[in-house]
């Protein structure tokens, strides 16, 4: 078993409870409204919002900070507020992750909830309640989906990659007879859940990616044995000022190093 991390000792164990609790009840709500023709508004003239987002959204907000009323609060559907910057833990939280899929009747969508202490995850969830999964995870203590844990796999010979055409296009020619690009998923915490669980090898994360997207799956793949990286190489930080991050990757073991090669000299 992994090294047990301090944090643990200091209540992520008792956050992530809460954390399960809350997104098992927010997945729920979303449920009502997959399939029903939620009404749908847009932001920023190019993003869909359901009413399905902000009623799970509003149930995570009271909930979570009542029971953490310390604790700041990040969310994709919540006006960022900078008080949150004070606060020694903050909750990170996409209320659905892939609107867009969860709108077109895809299963593949989730319910993000993550607890963050000096931009490192403490405690991560992923409830997919139309896949009828929950991934979760705590530093040193492994990853588990449906209480089962998960690691990720060797790649094969043909490894399956995710993410953007340009960034695949880029891989190196040795590794392009190897590739099987997988179709679009929309939700890139799903995404990132699957090489967790070893149902893909890798995938590349197109820049723009927020907090709320990665913060809970980033830890439930690095539990896993993989990793996310930046183009320094990096695993990036979470709850700051800045919560956009450029381009990354995702993976284990080899294929991440190519990955990794291959944002470290890419621009946008």
């Amino acid at each position: 078993m992994p090294e047990r991390d301090p944090a643990i000792s200091a209540g992520a164990s008792k956050d992530l409870a809460v954390l399960r609790d809350a997104a098992r009840e927010a997945g729920v709500i979303a449920m009502r409204y997959f399939g029903n023709n939620p009404q749908v508004w847009m932001k920023e003239g190019t993003s869909p919002v359901s009413e399905a987002d902000h009623a799970a959204d509003a149930y995570l907000r009271e909930t979570l900070l009542a029971a953490r009323p310390d604790y700041g609060w990040l969310s994709e559907e919540t006006a960022d507020d900078p008080v949150r910057l004070s606060a020694r833990r903050t909750f990170v939280v996409d209320p659905i992750d892939g609107t867009r899929g969860f709108l077109e009747g895809l299963r593949s969508w989730c319910v993000s909830v993550a607890v963050v202490e000096d931009g490192r995850t403490l405690a991560g969830v992923l409830e997919c309640p139309a896949r009828e999964q929950t991934y979760w995870a705590l530093p040193g203590e492994g990853a588990f989906l449906n209480g089962h844990r998960i690691a990720v796999r060797r790649p094969p010979a043909m490894v399956e990659i995710g993410g953007p055409k340009p960034l695949i296009d880029l891989m190196p020619a040795a590794w392009q007879s190897r590739l099987q690009r997988v179709p679009h998923i929309p939700s890139l915490a799903y995404r990132l859940a699957m090489i967790a669980g070893g149902m893909l090898d890798a995938s590349f994360v197109k820049p723009n990616a927020h907090d709320w997207d990665i913060a809970a799956a980033d830890l439930i793949l690095r539990e896993a044995g993989g990793a996310l990286l930046d183009r320094h190489g990096r695993a990036p930080l979470y709850a700051g000022e800045i919560i956009r991050h450029g381009a990354l990757a995702a993976g284990s073991g080899e294929l991440l190093t190519v990955l990794a090669g291959v944002i470290a000299g890419f621009e946008a």
